[in-house]
């Protein structure tokens, strides 16, 4: 895959904690450089990301509800609101894996749809933390979001058991057609990696190793 390609499918992303202004910069000025899809922080830093990248084909990304899925649907609403005002343009959205779990299904879907409806026109991801859910829950996950409007399903925050698996994402591919993308994050730090998610059918890598992979397709 040419390296224009590969970068543009990367979400640059930096999601710690302990993130400074220092290193979002860091990161806005790497997926300005290798012209990657996005970059994906949390909420406090979109202001900083979308000034930065004003001018530049990068979309700022952020989190919502992030990393546990379990705050009240208002609050996630407000984030939405929030960060469109900041200026992100692609919203990742933690399901409510407890009530989803629980079978409040009319939850689960309000809450998404309300996402979506709060987001004025912006792209809106949710994130279903694949790594605690079996395949049956997996594929209803999924439905619950595509009915919903949302316009990706994410395989995991990267904050869990487990990130990203091949598995996970062909099924979801599987369930959801070609009719949404698919965004794999959680562990993907390798081109090999990165083709294997591809491959079983996502469109998107979330990714805090975008500039390594990279270099490593230039290696």
């Amino acid at each position: 895959m040419p390296l224009n390609s590969v970068a543009g499918i990367i979400e640059h992303t930096l999601l710690d904690p302990n993130a400074m202004s220092s290193q979002i910069a860091a990161l806005c000025s790497e997926a300005e450089k290798y012209a990657f899809s996005a970059v994906c922080v949390n909420p406090i830093h979109v202001s900083q990301c979308s000034t930065y990248l004003k001018n530049s084909t990068v979309n700022v990304c952020t989190v919502v509800g992030f990393p546990l899925g379990a705050n009240h649907t208002a609050v996630k609403v407000a984030e939405t609101i929030r960060a469109v005002q900041n200026g992100a343009v692609e919203i990742d959205m933690v399901l409510n894996i407890g009530a989803f779990l629980d079978g409040d299904i009319n939850m689960v879907y309000n809450e998404i749809s309300d996402v979506v409806d709060s987001a004025d026109g912006k792209l809106i991801k949710v994130i279903l933390e694949t790594c605690l859910l079996t395949n049956e829950q997996i594929i209803s996950a999924s439905k619950i979001a595509k009915d919903a409007g949302a316009y990706f399903i994410n395989t995991s925050t990267g904050f869990s058991t487990e990130g990203a698996t091949v598995e996970a994402v062909r099924l979801i591919r599987k369930t959801v057609g070609n009719t949404l993308g698919i965004k794999a994050s959680g562990g993907i730090k390798t081109l090999a990696q990165l083709h294997s998610m591809l491959n079983a059918g996502a469109t998107r890598i979330g990714s805090s190793s975008g500039v390594s992979i990279i270099k490593e397709l230039n290696s």
